[in-house]
């Protein structure tokens, strides 16, 4: 596989346009984070003594950009030594370079702003269930498979393993299945209010004054010898709580049927 060099990174872009790119994009979103409305970060301490490479970050999903964006802010921010805060934006001018998400093909295709996302480290795939607003079936492209591997053996990486941004989605296997293969070590992160704050895109600011929380885990306990690919994911859906365990609404309609139930069996 491709290895990064001083100049470039593993796909070959130069260091000098994505250190650019992420300072010009981490300069926009600033006050989205740190003015109109506030990002509570916790956690960060887990990422402190991290390795450079083989670090998966798995997060539940929210907006397609805002979560990607806070996620830079806050690994600029450790690599400078600042814990918990993104209040002292210098961080930018030092950036982690080395940092590639996975994302949609479909959605980085769409507009400038989204390739030029791209160009900051989007490592992108092809939904296998779904394009273009239409259920698909499709086989998985191990080239792309090949691309995430190769972004892990040569820095972090956090993917979505939900693929899309409604809550409480299932977790899609591919991601359980790459953990189990790659043997990375598996940071959670749960996100909360960017739906909230921002539009499903996460590019405009559409409630202000919202204060969305970013939250790191600790690495998951895995037993990659043992464990097989559902147990995994299993873990990494508690771990960034989007199982139905924790769909308090879900749980509300359920006690509402039970109840209305009841009353229709006690009547009768």
């Amino acid at each position: 596989m491709a290895k990064k060099n001083i100049f470039t990174d593993a796909f070959g872009t130069p260091y000098f346009l994505k250190r650019l790119i992420i300072f010009i994009l981490g300069i926009v979103s600033y006050r989205r984070f740190n003015g109109f409305n506030k990002l509570k970060i916790t956690g960060t301490e887990h990422l402190v003594d991290l390795p450079d490479s083989n670090v998966l970050f798995v997060c539940n999903h929210q907006t397609y950009f805002a979560d990607v964006a806070a996620m830079y802010h806050a690994f600029c921010a450790v690599n400078n030594g600042y814990l918990d805060t993104i209040k002292n934006p210098i961080y930018l001018l030092n950036p982690k370079i080395d940092f590639y998400y996975v994302a949609a093909e479909e959605t980085m295709n769409k507009g400038i702003l989204p390739k030029i996302f791209k160009i900051a480290g989007a490592v992108t795939v092809k939904r296998t269930w779904r394009a273009e607003g239409k259920n698909v079936n499709r086989m998985v492209d191990l080239t792309e498979v090949d691309n995430i591997m190769k972004a892990l053996d040569n820095g972090w990486v956090a993917t979505f393993p939900q693929g899309t941004t409604s809550a409480f989605a299932q977790g899609r296997r591919g991601t359980a299945k790459l953990v189990k293969n790659q043997r990375p070590i598996v940071i959670p992160i749960k996100i909360n209010g960017f739906r909230r704050a921002f539009d499903k895109k996460g590019l405009r600011v559409k409630v202000t004054g919202v204060k969305p929380t970013m939250e790191f885990k600790p690495p998951l306990d895995i037993d990659y010898d043992n464990e097989k690919a559902p147990e995994i994911l299993l873990k990494i859906m508690t771990a960034i709580e989007q199982t139905e365990d924790f769909n308090v609404l879900h749980n509300y309609d359920e006690e509402l049927k039970a109840k209305k139930l009841e009353q229709k069996d006690s009547n009768n």
